[in-house]
């Protein structure tokens, strides 16, 4: 996710290194006293965007993502809604089962919660890496079509 962050800060605004990052892109707010843009990100972004990547993955995934579809105004289709609701229901139902485990017990359970949890893993990563790929690409495609003057330098 760092570099793909990375990637698109730079493809929104060209020569921009990371002096356009902060925390999830502040997409998502903040709470109580984590608030994005008071974390420390313009003394040390790098830093925090290895931070969000590592403990908000998929936060950081939509961040990137979200980069540019504000920047060409795109939106989700519908199957992209509805990947990300099922993969959200299953993130509940393990948390939601995590939970039950604590609080009842019964042969076999600790096994049915790591077959949930493991199956809510799976859809995240796969979920989480299309999203990926597909900012991606889209970098990729939007750098072969803008004009010469508007391509990041390598």
């Amino acid at each position: 996710q760092y570099k793909l962050r990375y990637m698109a800060l730079n493809h929104a605004e060209p020569g921009s290194g990371w002096s356009n990052y902060t925390c999830c892109q502040s997409m998502f707010g903040g709470c109580c006293c984590i608030q994005p843009g008071n974390l420390g990100e313009d003394s040390c972004p790098q830093v925090c965007m290895c931070l969000e990547g590592a403990f908000c993955p998929g936060l950081a995934v939509s961040a990137s993502q979200g980069i540019l579809m504000r920047q060409y105004a795109l939106g989700l289709d519908e199957d992209d809604v509805r990947l990300i609701r099922c993969n959200n229901c299953l993130q509940v139902l393990a948390c939601v089962a995590s939970l039950l485990n604590i609080c009842i017990d019964f042969d076999g359970d600790d096994a049915c919660v790591s077959i949930i949890n493991l199956i809510a893993d799976i859809v995240f990563c796969c979920v989480s890496g299309c999203m990926t790929a597909r900012t991606y690409h889209e970098i990729k495609e939007r750098e072969k079509e803008a004009p010469e003057k508007y391509k990041m330098e390598r």
